[in-house]
């Protein structure tokens, strides 16, 4: 998407006003993290490992407590209005903090930074739910991964600027003034974004954090698969809050190194989420790619395992800390800084497409309060995170201990979810199949509705056509699959938890049939997308067989468009059945070309079976 549309939509003065958000929180919490760990500031005896964890969760609990509210207000009130408030707001808590680093007042300076949670709290819900105000829904993805982009670059550079302002002579009063001038430049920019109708004004609110909380969870657990989306958001700050909060204390008493490798380490955790959230949109293809979050969630383990490997650095004779350049030029130092780079990498595919599918699906009157629902869940997450680290540290683990607890944890949940929510791993297998083993080429997604139910027809070629048509979809869809498959006992559990509809002909097992189509016309009625294979069985040449006159019924007790679909360059594939499974050299053909097209949409008034075999014939490409 061409940044000229951006602009034309008013995206960039709300992309920079979060920017400045995001960039004024960093300088301050990285400011006030420098002090508690290079200057052993503490309250109550508490040690400053165990304060620099504990003040992460004192940030956070302001998400914990008042995100529901915020959500409230971000659905009754204009969202671009709400922002302004929220950024005047931020002028009047930078004050505060410039006050408590000129007298060095940590108590006044931790309740500052609580009170910088509360305005994250407040802007959290508009953050997300204003973008499909701004953008198409095919934009959102890419939307998602500038936004993305931004924050952590706005979290890179206010770290880096966080530790440096702090550490420079006469740094209180450099710190506090820079925290105010961000502040403002973030209000001013606000002014800019144009102005949207609220979406609920009509809403009560309700000013009781817990039972609003209560009602708004509620709400984000009407539909399974924005709630799973949301845990899975969720687990990834519980991983991402640990390991930021361990990296001041873990470079000053591990690897024994200066406050610049902390700035080193925070640019390449920043700068790899960057990248790994553009490389997630390039690799979307301006669709939400599910089957991406397994390749993050694989890597989030698999480089926080290798930092436990990297192991204890070797002592430095001179009693000195390291620089940056001693840092990198010992033998582990450009291991364990790729493993941070490339973790955070993980990241980006891990929470860009889950983002995305919460502000697809959710419904725009609610849309705000499910946010909210996700920033709670998400605030609960890192505040037991924060926690569970001080204990960590209270019972005296290494920090490549730490690391391999969190990496085992993170497989453990992985599996677990992908187990009991088979989605994310389809999707996965999916786009692995059509970006690895072959190279899939769509053609007419814009025939796509983007809303409402219609069918996909499709000529059937191969055992996989299911996964090749889910990967060029942009909406999820229901199959209709023969019934005997089934009875396969590990794909039985994926097929019914993918909502697959079983079905079998009239003379085979009439209520079986009777069942999918009754199945069929509730998930159409309840506007989602069925795809069915009109011919009933797979080609064994090559070449269309006659349509069966299943659709016709479909369309005359659920009347709804049917787009025409083509697969081509999938005969002769190992799971076409040309070679009927003996095949020498199973997968010569990996990395060939192949197609998907869809025509345009047939009103349902014009569904036959004639007119769709003469449509797809015509997109069918001779392979016999």
């Amino acid at each position: 998407m061409s940044i000229h549309t951006f602009r034309a939509r008013g995206f960039w003065p709300f992309f920079y006003t979060q920017f400045c958000g995001a960039f004024n929180d960093n300088v301050f919490k990285n400011a006030i993290g420098i002090l508690i760990a290079y200057k052993a500031y503490s309250i109550g005896g508490i040690s400053p490992e165990q304060m620099v964890s504990l003040s992460g969760g004192i940030f956070i609990l302001p998400f914990f407590l008042f995100s529901a509210i915020a959500g409230q207000m971000a659905d009754k009130y204009s969202k671009p209005k709400l922002i302004r408030f929220v950024k005047a707001l931020e002028i009047a808590i930078m004050i505060m903090g410039m006050i408590g680093f000129i007298h060095e007042n940590l108590t006044l300076l931790l309740v500052a930074l609580f009170l910088m949670g509360l305005h994250s709290t407040l802007f959290g819900p508009v953050k997300y739910s204003i973008l499909p105000h701004l953008l198409q829904s095919d934009e959102l993805i890419t939307g998602n991964a500038y936004v993305e982009t931004g924050t952590f670059i706005a979290i890179l550079l206010g770290s880096i600027l966080g530790v440096q302002l702090i550490t420079m002579q006469g740094g209180a009063l450099i710190t506090g003034t820079a925290v105010i001038l961000i502040a403002v430049i973030g209000f001013l920019v606000s002014l800019s974004i144009k102005h949207i109708a609220p979406v609920f004004p009509e809403l009560k609110i309700n000013l009781n954090p817990l039972t609003t909380s209560i009602e708004i969870m509620g709400i984000t657990r009407r539909v399974d698969s924005i709630f799973n989306s949301i845990l899975g958001i969720s687990w990834f700050w519980f991983i991402g809050i640990a390991l930021l909060s361990i990296i001041p204390v873990y470079c000053k008493d591990f690897l024994h190194a200066r406050e610049s490798v902390v700035t080193l380490f925070l640019v390449l955790f920043s700068v790899g989420i960057g990248v790994g959230s553009i490389l997630c949109e390039r690799l979307s293809f301006k669709r939400t790619e599910l089957g991406l979050v397994p390749i993050g969630s694989f890597g989030l383990s698999l480089f926080t395992f290798d930092l436990f490997l990297a192991g204890q650095p070797m002592a430095i004779s001179s009693g000195e800390l390291m620089t940056v350049a001693d840092f990198l030029s010992t033998h582990y130092g450009i291991r364990i800084s790729l493993d941070v780079f490339l973790l955070s990498v993980s990241g980006g595919f891990f929470t860009v497409p889950l983002y995305t599918f919460i502000q697809q699906r959710s419904q725009k009157e609610i849309r705000s309060r499910v946010i909210a629902g996700n920033n709670i869940s998400n605030a609960f997450f890192m505040v037991v995170s924060s926690l569970f680290l001080a204990a960590l540290y209270h019972f005296k683990y290494s920090y490549p201990q730490i690391f391999l607890i969190f990496s085992i944890m993170n497989a453990l949940v992985a599996i677990y979810i992908y187990t009991i929510i088979p989605e994310f791993m389809l999707r996965f297998m999916a786009w692995s199949l059509t970006n690895i083993l072959y190279r899939l080429k769509v053609t007419g997604r814009e025939n796509l509705p983007l809303e409402g139910p219609f069918v996909i027809a499709c000529n059937h070629v191969t055992f996989i056509d299911g996964l090749v048509i889910a990967s060029g979809c942009p909406r999820p869809a229901r199959f209709v699959m023969y019934y005997k498959y089934f009875d396969m006992p590990f794909m039985s559990r994926i097929f019914k938890d993918s909502k697959v509809i079983p079905i079998a002909g009239a003379h085979e097992d009439p209520a079986v049939m009777n069942a999918a189509f009754d199945k069929i016309a509730a998930e159409l009625e309840d506007g989602e997308v069925v795809c069915i294979f009109p011919e009933g069985k797979l080609t064994h040449d090559g070449t269309m067989h006659e349509f069966r006159p299943g659709i016709e019924k479909i369309i005359e007790r659920t009347p709804v468009p049917v787009v025409p679909a083509c697969l081509n360059g999938l005969w002769g594939s190992y799971f076409s059945k040309k070679y009927r499974g003996n095949e020498r050299r199973p997968f010569k053909r990996k990395w060939s070309r192949i197609s998907l097209e869809f025509g345009a949409p047939i009103p349902p008034e014009e569904v036959s079976t004639e007119r769709l075999f003469e449509v797809i014939r015509t997109m069918k490409v001779d392979e016999s």
